[in-house]
């Protein structure tokens, strides 16, 4: 009986057979890479040089900008290698190292999507005690619970999963190193140790969960009882893009791992996986511009003075 020991090397999924389709791939993840650098890279400076945009939801989107870049970097270039080479092959220690990005950055995202659930509910609840709850001190330590929430699950699952005994060959039926997909591989029951730990994380998942909504029910509640509709229109709209963000990727990770086995096949997995890694990092800095006129000000700013520059 082998184990993870023996194993040098894994084989990831590739997502196609022909030459033709595997540098269509390459293309298409190339531009979707350098749209998500170039969008997350101009909000994190200009949130970074404006001292206009140094308040608590903008430094918050600027840690979520840089959990974006993190987490596209940990999966596409490394599939957009193996379209390009026509290779599969992802060393034990690469697909140990995904494992622990994946988990630590999309972990620390969750935790600070919930953390800015409730700098919503602060501004438009309690907006009178807002500097007083969301003080730079206070954001400081919400954002680093949330980076070490998510730097703790990684470190919990990561190790978990590479001790259980590995005995069914080392074929990864997913584009990127995927704790489920990695735990089919696993020699009879030793996988319940880890399937424990995962628990664990729902739960976790959930409690967040649970707290972004309950945090949109007292919004809501809150918007509509405003006379105004010049004022329910602002709440709304300060609201919205982090709605829109929360529910995207909450929405697909749920959908990846949640669904039901019987609607499970290699090609639903694999689109479901770039829907929730690759689809919310590029689109993200879109939906949280969208409605932030002192952010795309900033924006229009930032690019005119690189332009101009360059001339």
């Amino acid at each position: 009986m082998s184990n993870h020991s023996s194993i040098t090397e894994f084989l990831l999924l590739a997502f196609a057979d022909t030459r033709e389709l595997q540098l269509l791939h390459f293309w298409l993840f190339l531009g979707i890479y350098l749209a998500a650098l170039l969008a997350n890279g101009l909000i994190i400076t200009a949130i970074a040089c404006d001292h206009r945009l140094h308040t608590p939801m903008n430094f918050f989107l600027l840690n979520l900008s840089l959990l974006d870049l993190g987490s596209i970097s940990t999966t596409v270039p490394k599939a957009m290698a193996s379209s390009l080479w026509d290779t599969r092959a992802i060393s034990f220690l690469g697909c140990a190292a995904q494992v622990f990005f994946v988990f630590f950055l999309f972990g620390a995202e969750y935790s600070l999507l919930t953390v800015m659930a409730y700098d919503r509910y602060v501004a438009i609840c309690k907006p009178l005690h807002y500097g007083t709850l969301l003080g730079s001190r206070a954001c400081v330590h919400m954002a680093a619970a949330a980076w070490g929430s998510g730097f703790l699950h990684a470190v919990l699952h990561t190790a978990n999963t590479f001790s259980v005994p590995l005995c069914q060959g080392n074929a990864v039926d997913q584009f990127f190193c995927e704790i489920p997909q990695i735990l089919k591989l696993a020699c009879s029951d030793a996988y319940l140790r880890e399937v424990g730990v995962l628990a664990v994380g729902v739960c976790f998942g959930f409690g967040c969960f649970v707290f972004i909504v309950l945090s949109y029910v007292q919004i809501f509640r809150a918007v509509l009882r405003i006379p105004s509709e010049q004022g329910r229109h602002k709440a709304f709209s300060m609201c919205l893009p982090h709605l829109a963000v929360a529910s995207l990727f909450i929405s697909t990770v749920m959908f990846a791992y949640l669904k039901p086995p019987s609607i499970s096949s290699p090609s639903l997995d694999l689109l479901v996986a770039v829907l929730y890694s690759v689809v919310p990092p590029a689109v993200n800095p879109f939906l949280c511009s969208i409605r932030n006129q002192d952010l795309q000000d900033a924006l229009k700013k930032l690019i005119q003075s690189v332009i101009f520059q360059k001339q």
